[in-house]
């Protein structure tokens, strides 16, 4: 990115300002070993909120705004996932995310003359989501509650409650299988 031009894709120089705030202490994050608390302890000076210690990241961990993302009670996100959170990402309690996720929440227009711009829509992962290894979540996309996303699937669509989806772009598969106890 050209340093003329940084300013335009952010937003603004608050905003590009925590950018590189982010990006400087997700980079002290990937660096070494870290111990789950000492993790944690990152990722609430990168998020700016409230970090519950039963949540669990594998680093390497790629952020590039930190107060847009919200991570709920044990979620648990797997090695080499990145998290554009200009738009805001929530990711709601007992979500796991598998290894090399990516949740997009920027995106630019197709018309050629308007392409430098950026725009934004959240993302919301809703409780007992499952992403499995290589999913990419586009921006405005909502996976629904106990919803699972096949491995190597991109979501362009929200996904309701309790389906599994697979694909690209995804589709429902099926229903959530359901143990009678």
């Amino acid at each position: 990115m050209n340093k003329n031009t940084e300013n335009k894709y952010v937003g603004s120089q608050a905003v590009a300002d925590e950018v590189v705030r982010t990006r400087q202490l997700v980079a002290e994050m990937n660096s070494g070993w870290h111990s789950d608390d000492e993790v944690r302890e990152y990722l609430r000076q990168i998020t700016c909120k409230t970090v519950d210690d039963t949540v669990r990241v594998f680093p390497p961990l790629n952020i590039n705004y930190g107060p847009g993302v919200s991570l709920g009670k044990d979620c648990f996100l797997n090695f080499g996932c990145s998290l554009l959170a200009l738009g805001g990402i929530t990711i709601e309690d007992d979500v796991f995310i598998g290894p090399h996720c990516v949740l997009a929440t920027e995106y630019h227009p197709e018309e050629p003359a308007k392409r430098h711009s950026l725009l934004t829509k959240p993302i919301v992962v809703k409780r007992n989501a499952w992403l499995g290894a290589n999913v990419t979540v586009l921006a405005g996309v909502t996976i629904g509650e106990d919803a699972i996303v096949a491995a190597g699937s991109v979501v362009t669509k929200d996904v309701p409650a309790g389906m599994v989806v697979a694909g690209t772009p995804a589709r429902i598969i099926r229903e959530i299988h359901r143990e009678i106890l």
